[in-house]
């Protein structure tokens, strides 16, 4: 065994056990946490696979950026997790379904992953952005455009599902904030105007009122 291959199981199973601790805890901030493992255990993969770019992506954009939101979003907004989990009974055949169809696929590519030659290595002069670009834009340009779409649909229905209204917190109407007059936010007082003392009448008025305290 190689120290390369030996590398290779390591981070896999690593990745095997993050994955499975992502979806087995409860508590939705140590959850977000073994996601972040797995990520930097597939970014050492895709290094070892000769994929410098997207490992490089990998670790950049979703454990720097999206990770990030993710630990917000679940630490700062109060997310009742009792109501979304009362309906998982209800949506566990379905959940079945797509779990064994991800199995069904897995095992394709990883037997046909086994059956298939390794692949030649790439020479020095060989940039795997560039091919990635090339192939991305030409052969799987629809592909990557129905992709988009997909996750701006998933973007907006993650925020509506976690914007609900609750009496005890505060909003802002941005409208009645641009239709707001002077009027409304200042009011003009008009008061009596005292004429201003010297120093030595101040002095002596001080004066008698502490001799009428005593």
């Amino acid at each position: 065994m190689t120290f390369e291959l030996f590398l290779f199981y390591v981070f896999g199973a690593i990745l095997l056990g993050s994955a499975l601790a992502l979806i087995s805890v409860r508590n939705p901030v140590h959850a977000a946490l073994f996601l972040v493992l797995c990520f930097v255990t597939a970014a050492a993969i895709w290094l070892m696979a000769e994929a410098e770019f997207l490992a490089i992506v990998l670790v950049l954009v979703y454990v720097g950026a999206v990770m990030v939101l993710f630990l917000f979003v679940v630490m700062m907004l109060d997310i009742n997790l009792a109501r979304l989990r009362a309906g998982f009974t209800e949506y566990l055949p379905a959940g079945l379904v797509v779990a064994a169809a991800m199995a069904t696929v897995l095992t394709l590519v990883i037997t046909r992953f086994i059956t298939m030659d390794p692949p030649e290595r790439a020479g020095p002069d060989y940039a795997n952005t560039l091919e990635l670009g090339r192939i991305l834009y030409t052969d799987y340009v629809y592909a990557f455009e129905i992709a988009a779409a997909i996750l701006l649909v998933a973007i907006i229905a993650a925020i509506a599902l976690a914007m609900r209204r609750r009496p005890d917190t505060k909003y802002v109407d941005p409208a009645g904030q641009v239709r707001v007059r002077r009027a409304d936010r200042v009011r003009l007082v008009s008061m009596r105007s005292e004429p201003r003392r010297s120093g030595a009448e101040h002095d002596e008025s001080e004066h008698g009122r502490n001799n009428e305290g005593a």
